[in-house]
């Protein structure tokens, strides 16, 4: 789909995955390294000598050992240029002198402007910067983070996708533009709800091992099995209540619990905990219910009975249990990758997303240094223009995306905020929902001014930012016909049913093609269209568990603690962005569409990559670890002055460990180099407890950042609301609200220099924008619109 751009990699480990996601899309990456080599060669666990975290983000790329002048002559080549803040003596000012129409993006802890711009990091203190960390944990321990570094991995997957908008709207204007990707701000993702918490008045989330605390009660969605651990979507709604009250019934027959209890309204339960007409207590029963009956069956037994109740519960899966999926061996997923640097074969992650027209590159293995040295430098190469069109017009500067045109049909989390950031950048996005099957979404706290109705809930308000309402009953033969008529009007449509419901419905992507061949649809389900767990329904905690991320977080003598709620909602959408972005600037010039089927589940699991090759080298599974790290010590979240107060510090490099060891006072353990920092991390970890303990976050960080430390204060919310960093960025904004005045939701994630993303207006109420989608969209005269009315296709 990108075989016509040039992508310039100058990243190191922190956004590499950015050019991988693009080679994958067909871009020609070249990653441009020093000639020492990519600093990132030598990050993280090494294999044979090489970086398995080099190897799982690099693979399809090209290397070439460049000077500042060769990287001169190659900008003149390139359509987009990543870099995580070296630009080897050039400025952005230079660089789009040499290339007008550039796409310039650059990957930081903090984003290019503010005051932490220049603060040093690592991912243990961006986590703690961004919320994500103060939410993940139990209570009675430090936060705790994912084992496989996560941070810089939601920062690159954020910039492939700033870039493919900034593309497209050069393909208008014929001009390029920088794309500032805060890593703290891409984090955040991952900790929503939680981050509105304090922006809507609502008292702290605060961390329950393998769940969440929201107000007084504690939704617990991890649950112990004879031989491990299982997830559960323990909660309640039009949607959700009636797997609940099915799991229920289990349990009473199983004897775990009495008739009474099991014969609850599911549906309505938490409104009723809400409302005080059930009891916390009483709610501690149902946990201790469940509890008792899945501690007596295996993983194994569970599922296979969850899979006959048609229960919202899955497998908490180690690596090794991910290298051996069933699913993934029946869609032929992994990719077979044969390099003698490391010894034998390996399987490597696969496609992020299925296409029917053009299917992802299968990726070969990463380059040796400088392996393409002759051909990327050669004349023709350095004559070769990048794939803009000029323009003899005046430009106008308008929204990137605008004139997009996006049909909804997702609900929940992972799609709608894949469509959410469509929104932001200018496209038009209607979303479909009833009064009958409202976006479950509308259930959930925190709550626009104590309103638990279905117009108060903060989390839609922010989901559905900058779309509007429609409403239809897709059951009703006219709104059938309607729906048609928007599959022709719209560019894009997306889906979030289970897998095969829109093809029962006779609304599959065979149906549409023939209405709308230049259609980019794009369905979004766990586990994907095909497969033998094509079927499994669920949320992103569900996929979270099968796809490794609930065993890498927590501690080690305890049960999976994370990562917080519906961990692949978070990191799936922006591999939906991209495959839809690139999917559409390859039909601008075949002038055809296709369809995209996009599992969560494989989306999510390139996080995890490096695990997932070291255990097929060594046989070492990864597994949660708290907050230390195999390459670096001190690495820990250290308690601080102030109730639930802690300070994330990191250790990378010697000079690091020099300053923070004559802070601490303790000039006598400065010479340690990182082997014997690692050998004695229980003493360092104490001697800077110690330190910081008598220390607010504020003051840790005033000591330390201008040492060259990385160290950050752990926010959860309302330390997020109030962060400088934040504040300079315009992450949280106030936007008008249908039917309270105002509410504040999160802000894009990724900053445009010349047509940036924008929150203009908080999600519809159901069906509030009927007539405009009706007559203003589709052009339907006024009959039209009764006859619509009297079918009762509008609900």
């Amino acid at each position: 789909m990108l075989s016509p751009y040039r992508v310039l990699d100058l990243t190191d480990e922190r956004g590499q995955l950015a050019g991988f996601v693009l080679a994958a899309l067909g871009a020609e990456v070249i990653a441009v390294e020093p000639p020492a080599g990519s600093a990132a060669r030598h990050h993280g666990v090494h294999h044979n000598g090489t970086s398995l975290w080099w190897w799982a983000y690099n693979r399809g790329k090209k290397s070439v050992v460049a000077d500042a002048a060769q990287v001169r002559a190659l900008v003149q080549t390139a359509d987009v240029l990543l870099d995580t803040g070296d630009l080897w003596g050039l400025t952005r000012e230079e660089l789009a002198a040499l290339n007008p129409g550039l796409v310039h993006v650059t990957i930081t802890p903090f984003g290019s402007t503010g005051p932490k711009a220049g603060w040093a990091a690592s991912d243990l203190t961006v986590m703690a910067a961004g919320c994500q960390l103060a939410i993940t944990g139990d209570a009675d321990r430090p936060p705790v983070r994912t084992a496989v570094p996560q941070a810089f991995l939601h920062a690159a997957s954020e910039a492939a996708c700033g870039a493919l908008v900034a593309l497209l709207e050069r393909g208008r204007s014929g001009r390029g533009q920088h794309v500032d990707v805060s890593a703290q701000q891409a984090i955040m993702q991952a900790a929503i709800p939680a981050t509105l918490a304090a922006p809507l008045g609502a008292g702290p989330i605060t961390r329950v091992g393998g769940g969440l605390t929201f107000g007084a009660w504690n939704l617990r969605f991890v649950y112990p099995a004879a031989d491990g651990s299982v997830s559960i979507t323990l909660l309640f709604g039009d949607t959700i209540g009636r797997f609940t009250a099915r799991l229920m019934q289990w349990v009473h027959e199983e004897g775990h619990c009495d008739q009474a209890m099991a014969d609850k309204d599911w549906v309505d339960y938490g409104t009723a905990l809400l409302t005080g007409a059930e009891s916390n207590e009483g709610f501690n029963a149902v946990k201790a219910a469940i509890t008792s009956l899945t501690s007596t069956k295996t993983k194994a037994e569970l599922v296979a009975e969850a899979k006959r109740r048609r229960l919202l519960l899955a497998p908490v899966a180690t690596v090794t249990d991910v290298l051996s999926s069933e699913q993934l061996e029946a869609r032929d997923w992994w990719e077979p990758v044969d390099d003698p640097a490391l010894g034998r074969p390996v399987r490597a992650a696969g496609p992020f997303a299925r296409l029917s027209a053009t299917p992802l590159r299968q990726l070969d293995r990463p380059p040796r240094r400088g392996e393409h040295q002759a051909s990327v430098l050669a004349a023709a190469s350095l004559a070769r223009r990048p794939a803009v069109r000029s323009t003899a017009e005046p430009v106008v500067d308008e929204a990137a995306l605008a004139g997009l045109k996006v049909l909804d049909l997702s609900w929940v989390y992972a799609a709608p905020l894949a469509t959410r950031m469509l929104g932001d950048f200018g496209a038009t996005v209607v979303k479909v929902e009833s009064t009958r099957r409202p976006d479950p979404s509308r259930g959930g706290g925190p709550y626009i001014n104590g309103d638990i109705g279905p117009d108060g809930s903060g989390q839609f308000a922010h989901f559905a930012t900058n779309k509007l309402g429609l409403s239809l009953d897709l059951g009703n033969a006219t709104g059938r016909e309607v729906l048609l008529d928007l599959v022709r009007w719209a560019d894009v449509l997306v889906e979030s049913y289970s897998a095969g419901v829109m093809d029962d419905w006779g609304l599959g992507w065979d149906e549409l093609r023939q209405v709308n061949p230049r259609l980019v649809m794009l369905s979004s389900c766990l586990m994907g269209q095909t497969g033998p767990e094509r079927r499994f329904a669920g949320f992103g905690n569900l996929a979270g568990a099968v796809t490794g991320f609930y065993d890498l977080t927590g501690w080690a003598d305890r049960p999976p603690a994370g990562p917080f709620l519906a961990y692949t909602d978070y990191v799936s959408p922006r591999f939906m962005v991209a495959s839809v972005l690139a999917a559409l600037d390859w039909r601008e010039r075949s002038g055809e569409g296709q369809f995209i089927d996009f599992s969560q589940a494989e989306s999510s699991i390139h996080f995890i990559s490096p695990a997932l090759l070291e255990a097929q080298l060594t046989g070492y599974c990864w597994s949660r670890m708290g907050n230390e790290d195999r390459c670096a010590a001190p690495h820990g979240v250290y308690p601080a002055r102030g109730e639930d107060s802690w300070v994330a510090i990191v250790c990378d490099q010697d000079d690091q460990w020099r300053a923070l060891a004559m802070a601490l006072g303790r000039g006598d353990l400065a010479s340690l180099e990182r082997g014997e920092r690692l050998d004695r991390r229980a003493e360092l970890d104490e001697a800077v407890s110690a330190w910081t303990a008598t220390r607010t976050p504020g003051e840790a960080e005033a000591t330390l950042q201008p040492l060259g430390v990385a160290v950050h204060g752990v926010q959860n919310s309302g330390e997020c609301l109030a962060d400088p960093q934040l504040i300079e960025r315009r992450h949280f904004v106030a936007v008008p609200h249908p039917v309270h005045p105002t509410t504040i939701v999160e802000g894009p994630r990724v900053q445009l220099s010349r047509t940036p993303g924008h929150a203009r207006r908080a999600g519809p109420t159901i069906g509030e924008n009927n007539d405009h989608v009706l007559r203003d969209l589709l052009g339907y005269s006024d009959g039209r619109i009764t006859d619509v009315v009297i079918a009762g296709a509008l609900e």
